[in-house]
């Protein structure tokens, strides 16, 4: 059929030379080679031959108006940013998170932003297109969004409007105007605003995503939120390839969807406090001790994670007790504070097992080691005396032993995640255009790698498919079952790291050491580790090294909290003995 159209049309291409014509769907020419179009159709002589239902369109319409007639509509950045969080929060639902905090948490939480930047959801919305305000005729009232009756009685939404109902009161202009260097209306807008701080971004999707979760008192925490992004579990990299056919996406709207990197735990944690005051939410549901988050339970799950004896979780009980870590007003999150404080849940918990770990091996690269070494003595005895058990009747802990059965599971864990993290596919399937002039050269470069690849895969065979992995609350796993990263030492015990004097029970290990606790202004001062890390023991490193790793932080942000917890244990005790005696 194009050969018909095109024939005795021999001029070549501007662009590579080439005669080789084909028809768009709206009669223009275009080069088979290289993608470019020309304004040319076939002449008609004689007009009465076609019939109104003929399918040759005219030229006086330009492609894009052609696209936003036919499939593509208009639409907004917000209205992209929402369907984000609506894709999301199906993702959290479907790993098990209960349903309402769709509907009833993040859908209100995403309302009240929406009314708190003026960009919805109120009687005076800030036009983003001409940077100014109007008033509609039908608006929702300020009051519906902020009523505290918003997060106990809120409706269900419906399936394709709970999360994509803001967009059609959001403020642009009625004349349908579109800027040419974008698929949304007011992406080149979007940049020009005078508050930028409280523009959405995708790092402040997830902040959203993780308020929500400490809303429902969800046992997912800011680390679990991270690797579950990470592993491809909840859309966040390339997200914009799952809009609709009909929300075309290019040029500047990939600057501010397109992400090629996770989010530091530091970054999203940020987000979340900002966005909290920004909404003015309420003081959020207590963190009660049979919420998953209290640390409690939470240094439990860490303890099973790294291998630990579950005996020392009474030790952490009573460092929780003693610093007063496990009452709901330290744990619970109240923006309406004067200076609220957002919880870091799993780096307490974390630093709570280092701490405790300080106060039974000291951790100074000299008094642990003895401690092995009189471990592995008292194991050798009990050997030639064909028992292999305590007088309390439990196997005893070795640390000697416990370091080397999980210093090489960390390595292949790192190495397996440098790996993962090489050959993730950073880029879209879908090539992004910066520019509709540009489109033919973006099309070609994309046909062009696409060759290459196949060209590589049938000269080095087919290369196995990798298979999604199974979201998990454990990093390392321990046992005696197949795929084990090594033997389980959660039922030892610490019997030979006590001693009873005068029926009380004392630490062996009699000092404690710690860096230097003062509190250091944040705008004055800033991290210390990184002066600080050649001079600390190797062993409290890679003891921050493991449960960094664990949790997807930085070393400096965990012994950050171990500073902070060692000032709770330390503030009405001296520097050098053990912070009180702890009944075991």
């Amino acid at each position: 059929m194009d050969e018909e159209i095109t024939d005795g049309y021999s001029e070549p291409c501007g662009q590579c030379g080439s005669v080789c014509w084909g028809v768009t769907n709206g009669g223009q020419f275009f080069c088979k080679n290289c993608h470019n179009v020309i304004e040319r159709m076939k002449e008609v002589e004689d007009m009465s031959r076609f019939t109104v239902n003929s399918r040759i369109s005219s030229l006086s319409s330009s492609k894009r108006k052609r696209e936003v007639k036919g499939r593509a509509r208009e639409w907004m950045i917000c209205e992209g940013f929402q369907l984000i969080l609506k894709l999301q929060a199906e993702a959290l639902v479907d790993l098990g998170v209960c349903p309402q905090l769709k509907t009833d948490v993040l859908w209100i939480f995403w309302k009240r932003y929406m009314q708190k930047t003026r960009q919805a959801y109120t009687r005076n919305p800030v036009n983003i297109l001409r940077g100014s305000a109007f008033t509609p005729q039908d608006q929702t009232s300020d009051t519906e969004v902020e009523s505290s009756a918003a997060f106990s009685d809120a409706s269900c939404h419906s399936e394709t409007g709970s999360m994509m109902g803001a967009s059609s009161v959001s403020g642009y202009s009625s004349d349908g105007r579109s800027s040419v260097c974008s698929g949304s209306m007011d992406a080149e807008c979007y940049f020009g605003q005078k508050d930028r701080k409280n523009l959405m971004t995708m790092p402040r999707t997830l902040a959203f995503c993780y308020l929500a979760l400490l809303w429902v008192r969800e046992a997912i925490t800011l680390a679990d939120l991270l690797r579950l992004v990470s592993k491809g579990h909840i859309p966040y990299v390339n997200a914009h390839a799952l809009f609709p056919e009909d929300m075309k996406f290019f040029g500047k709207d990939a600057m501010i969807f397109r992400v090629e990197s996770i989010p530091s735990y530091s970054n999203v944690h940020r987000d979340a406090a900002s966005l909290a005051a920004l909404i003015e939410l309420p003081a959020f549901p207590p963190v009660t001790p049979d919420c998953l988050l209290h640390p409690a339970l939470l240094t439990l799950r860490y303890l099973m994670d790294a291998n630990l004896p579950d005996k020392l979780h009474a030790l952490v009980r009573e460092v929780i007790q003693k610093t007063s870590m496990g009452t709901d007003s330290f744990l619970t999150f109240d923006p309406t504070e004067r200076k609220p404080r957002l919880p870091c849940y799993d780096l307490q918990a974390a630093a709570l097992i280092v701490v405790c770990m300080k106060l039974l091996f000291r951790l100074d690269d000299n008094v642990e080691w003895k401690l092995a070494k009189k471990s592995d003595e008292k194991i050798n005895e009990m050997d030639h005396g064909k028992s292999k058990t305590t007088k309390r009747g439990g196997k005893m802990f070795s640390l000697r032993k416990w370091f080397m059965v999980v210093q090489p599971a960390l390595e292949r864990a790192r190495k397996k995640e440098q790996q993962a993290t090489a050959m993730q596919q950073w880029k879209s399937e879908t090539p992004i255009i910066p520019s509709l002039k540009h489109k033919t050269v973006v099309l070609k470069r994309r046909r062009v790698v696409e060759q290459l690849q196949s060209s590589f895969k049938a000269l080095s065979g087919s290369a196995p498919e990798q298979q999604a992995s199974t979201p998990s609350s454990f990093t390392f796993l321990w046992g005696d079952e197949d795929g084990a990263d090594g033997p389980s030492l959660h039922h030892r015990c610490l019997d030979y790291l006590m001693m009873n004097k005068k029926r009380i029970w004392h630490f062996v290990n009699r000092k404690y050491w710690h860096t230097d606790l003062r509190r250091c202004h944040k705008r004055q001062c800033g991290d210390h580790f990184g002066e600080l890390e050649p001079t600390l023991p190797r062993m409290y490193v890679w003891l921050l090294g493991l449960f960094s790793f664990m949790l997807g932080v930085e070393d400096a942000k965990l012994h950050g909290a171990v500073v902070q917890v060692e000032q709770g244990l330390l503030r009405k005790t001296g520097h050098k003995e053990t912070p009180e005696n702890l009944d075991e």
